[in-house]
C-alpha cells in the first residue's frame, strides 16, 4: 500500500502546480479516493495476484502445511461477503485464501438461457463478465473499509490524539486488500485454440491471474462428475495450453498461472485418433489405451470399422453408434498420469485430477507416479459437493476397520448414511477424517490448493429454504428477525448496515468532496441505519 503522507504530498504538489485553476480540489480527498481505488484496471489485478499465487506456490514447495483454499462464488456480492468474513475472523489476513469461479455455477445461475447443465452451452462472455463483477465488489469492499479508517483518522485529529492518529495511519498504510486471486474456469476452451485464446484474453483483462482448462472435447463437454466424458489427444490439449500462455504474455501477465485438468479417470471415450510419427511417441501412447478386438483376417473387418495398429498387432477399435472410440476400462489412472506429466512438461503450472470420490490414498497413488517424473508437481483439488462426503468417509472407516479385523457387525455398510449412525464411534472417526482431509491431502498427495466448486449454490438454497419454511409458517416475521437480523447483529456482520454495504456513505463522501456545503447527504439523523449503532 502506498504511504498515505507521501501520496498526500504528491497530490498537494500536483494541485499547487495548477494554481487557482484547481483551487477547489482537496489533496486529502484525492488521496483517499486514490487509495480506495488502488487497482485501476483488471490487468493491474491479474499482475498483482499472479505474483501472490507464485509466492504461495513457492511457500508450499518449502512447506506443504502452507496449502491454499477457496470457495466457489457465482455473484460479486457473495465473493465480497466471503472476503469481508475472512478478514473479520482471521485478523484481517487473506493470505492463502482465494476465490474460485465455477463454469458449473455460471451455467446454472448466470446464463440468459436460464439454468443450464455444465456443458459449455452458456454464453462464454458471461465468464469474463463475472470476473469483472467480482472484482468490482471486492474493490468496493476495500473502499468501504478504508473509509472507516479515514473516519478514525479524522476523529483522532479532531481530538488532537496523536497516538490514535498514528494508529489510524498505520492501519491505512498496512491495509490488506480484499482483492485476492481468482482461479477461473475456462471449461474446455469454448471452441478451438483460437477461441480459447480470445476468451482467455478477455478473462485476463477482467482480472483473472489463473485459468483452469480441461482436456475434454469442447463441443461435447460434460460436468466432471457425470457420465459421457470425451477427452482429446494430448497435441490438441497442448495447443490450448499454448493459447493460454500466449494470452497471458500478450497481456503482460508473465506470472499467469495455468491449471490443467484431466478428466481421464472418469472418461472412457475419445473423438479423435492422433497421428503417430514413431513408435512410443505421445500419440502412440494415447493409441495404446484404445479398446478393441485383434484383427486376424480381413473377414474380421466390416464396413465402417476402424483398424488401428497397437504395437505388433492390429485391432478393430471399439466404437459407439455415434462414432466415438472407447478406451479400455482399466486404463484411467495410467491416462491421468500421462496427461499430468505431459501437461507439466509443456506449460502447465498446476494440475487438477477430477476423481469420483474424496480419497487421499487414491490421489496420492497417482501423484507419486507423477512426481517420480516431475518432482514439484502440485494439484488443485475439487472438494466437490457432488461427493456424498458423509457416506464416502464412513465407508472408508468401515473398510479400514474391517481390514484391521475390528468388529463392524453393528454397522450396515450400504446404509451408513442413516441418522442412526450419527453419534457412533465410526461416525466420529469419519468426521475427524473429513476435517483433516485437506491437510492430509496437502501433506501426502501434493494438493497445493483445495477448493469447493459449488458451496454458495447450496448455502443459498439451504438458507432460503429455512427462511421460507419459517416465515410462511408459524414464526412469521420472527423468522427473519431472530434467525437473520438478530443473528447478523450478534455476529457483528457488517451487512446488517446494508446501506453502508451498498456504498451510501462512500457516495455521501463524494458528494461532500464535489459539492461542499451544498451536498445533499443520506446519512442524517433520520437514517434508520443509526439504529444499528
Amino acid at each position: 500500500m502506498t504511504d498515505y503522507k507521501q501520496l498526500l504530498k504528491q497530490n498537494q504538489d500536483a494541485i499547487s502546480a495548477n494554481g487557482s485553476h484547481w483551487g477547489e480540489i482537496d489533496a486529502e480527498h484525492v488521496t483517499r479516493m486514490s487509495l480506495q481505488n488502488r487497482f485501476k484496471t483488471g490487468l493491474d489485478i491479474a499482475k498483482y495476484n499472479a505474483r501472490i499465487m507464485r509466492e504461495d506456490m513457492a511457500a508450499y514447495d518449502a512447506d506443504p502445511e502452507k496449502y491454499t483454499q477457496s470457495l466457489g462464488v457465482w455473484h460479486g456480492f457473495i465473493a465480497q461477503q466471503k472476503m469481508i468474513s475472512i478478514k473479520k475472523h482471521f485478523g484481517g489476513d487473506t493470505k492463502g485464501r482465494y476465490l474460485y469461479l465455477s463454469g458449473w455455477m455460471i451455467a446454472a445461475l448466470r446464463s440468459e438461457f436460464g439454468p443450464l447443465p455444465d456443458q459449455s452451452i452458456h454464453e462464454k462472455t458471461s465468464v469474463p463478465d463475472l470476473i469483472a463483477e467480482i472484482y468490482t465488489f471486492l474493490k468496493q469492499a476495500d473502499a468501504r473499509e478504508l473509509r472507516h479508517l479515514f473516519t478514525e483518522l479524522d476523529e483522532a485529529r479532531a481530538e488532537g490524539n496523536e497516538i490514535r492518529e498514528k494508529a489510524a495511519l498505520d492501519s491505512i498504510n498496512n491495509f490488506q486488500t480484499h482483492v485476492v486471486p481468482i482461479i477461473a474456469d475456462i471449461d474446455a476452451g469454448f471452441g478451438n485454440e483460437e477461441a480459447t485464446y480470445l476468451l482467455a484474453k478477455k478473462m485476463i483483462e477482467a482480472g483473472a491471474c489463473a485459468l483452469q482448462i480441461e482436456n475434454q472435447v469442447s463441443d461435447v463437454k460434460q460436468c466432471g462428475h457425470q457420465d459421457g466424458k470425451v477427452t482429446v489427444p494430448h497435441g490438441e490439449f497442448q495447443a490450448k495450453i499454448n493459447a493460454l500462455r500466449y494470452a497471458f504474455l500478450e497481456m503482460g501477465v508473465e506470472d499467469g498461472v495455468i491449471v490443467c485438468r484431466t478428466d481421464s479417470l472418469g472418461a472412457g471415450l475419445t473423438q479423435k485418433i492422433p497421428v503417430s510419427a514413431e513408435p512410443g511417441d505421445l500419440a502412440d501412447q494415447y493409441i495404446s489405451f484404445i479398446d478393441g478386438e485383434e484383427i486376424k483376417s480381413l473377414d474380421d473387418v466390416g464396413t465402417g470399422d476402424m483398424a488401428i495398429r497397437q504395437g505388433d498387432k492390429l485391432i478393430k477399435a471399439a466404437r459407439l453408434p455415434n462414432g466415438l472410440v472407447q478406451f479400455r476400462k482399466d486404463t484411467g489412472e495410467d491416462r491421468v498420469v500421462l496427461d499430468c506429466i505431459t501437461s507439466l512438461q509443456n506449460g502447465a503450472d498446476l494440475l487438477w485430477i477430477e476423481t469420483e470420490k474424496p480419497h487421499v490414498g487414491q490421489i496420492a497413488s497417482m501423484v507419486d507416479r507423477i512426481k517420480a517424473v516431475v518432482p514439484n508437481a502440485k494439484l488443485v483439488y475439487n472438494n466437490s459437493p457432488s461427493f456424498n462426503w458423509t457416506l464416502n468417509f464412513r465407508q472408508q472407516v468401515f473398510d479400514s476397520w474391517s481390514d484391521e479385523g475390528k468388529d463392524v457387525s453393528a454397522y450396515d455398510r450400504d446404509n451408513l448414511m442413516s441418522i442412526e449412525y450419527d453419534e457412533t464411534e465410526l461416525s466420529a472417526e469419519a468426521d475427524a477424517k473429513i476435517q483433516a482431509f485437506q491437510r492430509d491431502a496437502a501433506k501426502g498427495a501434493g494438493v497445493f490448493h483445495h477448493l469447493i466448486t459449488l458451496p454458495t449454490y447450496h448455502t443459498a438454497a439451504l438458507s432460503t429454504d429455512t427462511l421460507a419454511q419459517d416465515y410462511f409458517g408459524e414464526k412469521g416475521m420472527l423468522a427473519y428477525v431472530k434467525d437473520v437480523q438478530r443473528a447478523e447483529i450478534r455476529s457483528g456482520l457488517a451487512c446488517v448496515k446494508h446501506q453502508d454495504m451498498a456504498g451510501s456513505n462512500i457516495g455521501d463522501d463524494h458528494k461532500e468532496y464535489f459539492s461542499g456545503g451544498q451536498a445533499l447527504k443520506a446519512s442524517g439523523e433520520d437514517n434508520t441505519m443509526n439504529q444499528f449503532g
